[in-house]
């Protein structure tokens, strides 16, 4: 996303744009085998919880 773009979103959409952003990594990590699917249910889990999100997302 451009720095123009950013600076128009909302905290909350700012919020969600950063949370699809490391959901987006921990997928990645996930379908290279880099983490396990244990590790990828937790740190999906905590991230989610962590910035209060909903994990319908």
């Amino acid at each position: 996303m451009e720095q123009e773009q950013w600076e128009k979103l909302t905290p909350e959409q700012k919020k969600r744009e950063l949370y699809l952003e490391q959901k987006f990594t921990l997928d990645s990590f996930l379908e290279r085998n880099a983490i396990s699917k244990a590790m990828y249910d937790k740190s999906l889990h905590d991230l989610t919880e962590k910035m209060g999100m909903q994990q319908a997302v």
